[in-house]
């Protein structure tokens, strides 16, 4: 049996064009529509309209870290877990804020939190971690 070896060459420009995915054409057209706006190169890309992530995902990544089974953490699930942190934090807050008005105030308490805890099933895990 001959094995052949073929030698790396790069694809004609049309060739490349009829490659991509479709996920990469739509891609390449929204960029395509943002005139002058630099590409966006990951998640933590702090071009257009600001950061995608609005905690320290440095701080994130060295907490995970702490955890003896991590060893590595990739920068997607670093990013990830900074999204769910703030989406958990967002709708905690809400919540909380709902006992708040009822109260006729406009600053969060920690009995407001406390009400959140007992009242949402969601938060049952919470329960006693405020003591």
């Amino acid at each position: 049996m001959a094995a052949t070896l073929a030698s790396p060459v790069a694809p004609a420009e049309h060739e490349a064009e009829s490659l991509r995915c479709p996920a990469e054409e739509e891609s390449r057209g929204a960029e395509a529509e943002e005139e002058g706006s630099p590409p966006q190169t990951g998640p933590v890309s702090t071009s257009g309209h600001g950061r995608l992530s609005k905690l320290p995902l440095a701080r994130i990544k060295a907490l995970m870290k702490t955890d003896p089974d991590v060893s590595l953490a990739s920068q997607e699930s670093v990013f990830i877990i900074a999204k769910a942190t703030e989406l958990f934090v967002e709708m905690i807050a809400k919540d909380a804020l709902v006992y708040a008005q009822q109260g006729k105030r406009k600053t969060l308490q920690r009995k407001d939190l406390d009400n959140a805890i007992e009242a949402i099933d969601e938060f049952a895990f919470l329960e006693g971690t405020l003591d």
